[in-house]
């Protein structure tokens, strides 16, 4: 028996809190927050695959954001496996992109989990490329103008009955 298995089960050493109980990390919980540290990662475009990201899409619209969505975990008593498929930004090195992800994975896990990571695999589904329309900012009306116009076309508010009072 090694020194740190007679330390961890010796209740001298370890206090009530640390040896009474039992804590369970669920997946979802782990999944959030690989999908946080990889969402965190320059050069990552979106998470999941193509039908998943539609449906991402869908979600992001009425407000909800799945987090999860490209991440797949399995947590074990000390150790957890990871699955990302993730869709990289056009320009970044697409194995240097990947050795960031993994790096940003662990410790991210190690940290705020404090479970042990065991594996990383990350597929990469596809490139991001963005078309010249995307690149170039869609042409509005300067916030003067777009206030200017509003007030010409909206009818008094005033609490004091303005309406009444000018006619």
């Amino acid at each position: 028996m090694d020194s740190h298995n007679q330390e961890s089960s010796s209740p001298a050493t370890a206090s009530p809190a640390e040896t009474q109980g039992r804590t369970v990390i669920a997946e979802t919980a782990v999944a959030k927050v690989v999908g946080v540290a990889v969402r965190s990662v320059a050069g990552v475009h979106a998470l999941g695959s193509g039908a998943s990201r539609s449906l991402g899409a869908i979600r992001e619209v009425v407000g909800a954001t799945d987090l999860t969505q490209g991440v797949r975990v399995e947590v074990g008593e000390s150790q957890v496996a990871v699955d990302i498929i993730l869709l990289a930004e056009y320009g970044y090195p697409l194995q240097t992109l990947a050795n960031t992800v993994r790096r940003a994975v662990y410790k991210a896990v190690e940290e705020l989990v404090g479970r042990h990571v065991i594996e990383v695999n990350i597929e990469i589904t596809d490139v991001f490329i963005p078309t010249p329309d995307a690149e170039k900012p869609v042409p509005r009306p300067r916030l003067t103008e777009r206030l200017g116009a509003a007030v010409k076309t909206q009818p008094s508010t005033d609490m004091n009955n303005s309406t009444e009072a000018g006619e």
